[in-house]
């Protein structure tokens, strides 16, 4: 019938590495609908160049890679969490390649790649495409399960709790969501024993940014107006190197580029700066490279840095980084005899919706796994390619909790149909772009790598302006995907702002002129509705 509500025993929101995961692992046992909100392939996971962190090298240790992601977490990270993650990756490469993904391999080895914070070779990769690579493989492996229903072009608005219900129970569980289909321009409930999150960061919050223009905090901000605590949305991860170009504003120039002997230079001079400013030269931790390119920018009115591999030779750069090479050669630039511009952009949401080590939220019947969560596994700056790592570890967390406890997972209520009687279209959508570029913009001046109080507050006091003009129009006309993104992303510029006033000191990818040391004492900020 039409406007019945679309009921599976679970519900996943996000098609990339976290969500297929979760699908893929409940699917032996149960039906499982995947939503995603543009084209299956187009969230972060197909974008990741660099690739996945696991102990493989002999010599390393798993101790070894849980202090190198302490260290870049500033102290931050719950070291429960750390272990669990380090422990199952060696595992979870195993079964990515038994999907089908093509990992490099060398003399009958995975070939590793060295990344900045990692004091061993632990990155197993596919080129410089590995987010692609296993993007299609777990794609492949989905559409293929029969018990799998994959969803593209539905973005969703709100999750569906008791609140919603015909009959209002006061338990505060999550029932599903309610989603716009792009198709139609209609508002659809889908509905579930359990509803997995798995929708990425807020990276668009920022006027530039390595993410996926649909990573708007969707997921950060329904489950806070929802009831879950957020925590740690000041740490914003900026990559240092992203290509700088008037016209492609999003390219990253992968970690591994430094990695594989890549120089960060100034313009003009050719000069070296990195030992000026950390021991470990490129290969120091992302907040470190990146403000100290943002400190050369500024001190000497740069647009740009320059970041060089030309040393290693044509051969060596091509066979290693053949898709970067090819797409810089389109812009007429030939890294294998030039350097790249670039300059720091926001690349990844440390914080988001807390969670433990099964995934769980604070709302009965709702997980989170990925980037949308804080699991204790980052802290203060996420270490390169622990990312993807994350996802899988913790898509199988969530989906062996969800089948170890079926029994205590109630099938949905009756819940109310989405109502939209009382509103009508607009013919000033002009708003949403207007308000979409001015939040993004004062995000990047007040709120980016390098932050103050007056700054702060500066922004905070815009998002206030913005909150009611944003309300107003919510309430009174029709959703569009546009308008919701617009209120998630106002709502995760928010939590950001909020978080970044609250901590009084700098720590990992929160530096703040203001409070300039770091405290003895690590402590989350945590953020309760």
């Amino acid at each position: 019938m039409p406007g019945d509500p679309h009921t599976s025993d679970i519900l996943v929101i996000g098609s990339g590495a976290a969500g297929l995961t979760a699908a893929l692992n409940l699917a032996a046992r149960f039906k499982v609908t995947v939503l995603a909100k543009g084209a299956l392939n187009e969230g972060s996971t197909a974008w990741a160049q660099g690739g996945i962190a696991a102990v493989l090298e002999p010599g390393d240790t798993f101790e070894n890679h849980v202090e190198d992601t302490m260290v870049a977490g500033a102290g931050l990270n719950d070291r429960a969490t750390v272990e669990m993650v380090v422990e199952n990756a060696p595992a979870a490469i195993e079964r990515l390649a038994k999907l089908g993904v093509p990992f490099n391999t060398d003399k009958g080895s995975l070939h590793l790649t060295r990344e900045g914070g990692h004091s061993h070779r632990r990155i197993v990769h596919v080129d410089d495409a590995t987010g692609w690579a296993v993007q299609e493989a777990l794609l492949k492996a989905a559409r293929a399960n029969p018990n799998i229903t994959l969803v593209p072009d539905m973005v969703v608005i709100d999750l569906a709790t008791s609140r919603h219900e015909q009959r209002y129970s006061g338990a505060g569980s999550v029932w599903g969501v309610y989603a716009f289909n792009r198709a139609t321009n209609r508002v659809e409930l889908f509905t579930a024993n359990a509803t997995v999150l798995a929708t990425g960061g807020a990276g668009r919050t920022y006027l530039f940014s390595t993410a996926p223009k649909g990573a708007t905090g969707d997921g950060i901000a329904m489950a806070w107006r929802a009831g879950c605590r957020i925590s740690n949305m000041e740490f914003m991860q900026f990559h240092p190197t992203c290509l700088y170009n008037l016209e492609v504003k999003n390219f990253l120039i992968t970690e591994a580029v430094r990695g594989e002997g890549g120089q960060l230079k100034i313009p003009g001079t050719g000069y070296r700066f990195m030992p000026d400013f950390d021991s470990r030269l490129e290969l120091a931790p992302r907040d470190v490279v990146a403000r100290a390119i943002d400190h050369e920018i500024k001190r000497l009115g740069l647009d740009y840095v320059h970041l060089d591999i030309s040393h290693m030779g044509a051969d060596f750069v091509k066979q290693h980084f053949p898709t970067i090479h090819a797409r810089l050669l389109d812009l007429d630039i030939d890294m294998t005899r030039e350097p790249i511009p670039v300059v720091p952009a926001q690349h990844y949401t440390c914080g988001g919706v807390v969670v433990d080590r099964d995934g769980r939220t604070d709302l009965p019947n709702l997980y989170a796994a990925g980037e949308v969560s804080q699991s204790g596994l980052h802290g203060a700056n996420r270490l390169a390619s622990n990312s993807l790592l994350e996802c899988f570890v913790f898509g199988e967390a969530v989906a062996n909790h969800i089948a170890a406890n079926w029994g205590d997972l109630a099938p949905p209520p009756p819940i109310r149909q989405w109502d939209e009687s009382r509103v009508t279209d607009s013919d000033e959508e002009v708003v949403i772009k207007q308000n979409w570029t001015e939040i993004r913009r004062f995000m990047w001046n007040y709120v980016g790598i390098v932050r103050s109080t007056k700054r702060l507050e500066r922004a905070a006091h815009r998002i206030q302006m913005l909150r009611g003009e944003v309300n107003d129009y919510y309430g009174h006309f029709r959703v569009t995907g546009d308008l919701i993104e617009l209120r998630n992303l106002l709502e995760s510029a928010d939590l950001i702002v909020r978080s970044a006033l609250h901590r009084k000191e700098s720590r990992g990818l929160h530096y703040t002129l203001d409070y300039p040391e770091t405290l003895d004492v690590a402590v989350d900020t945590v953020l309760v509705p």
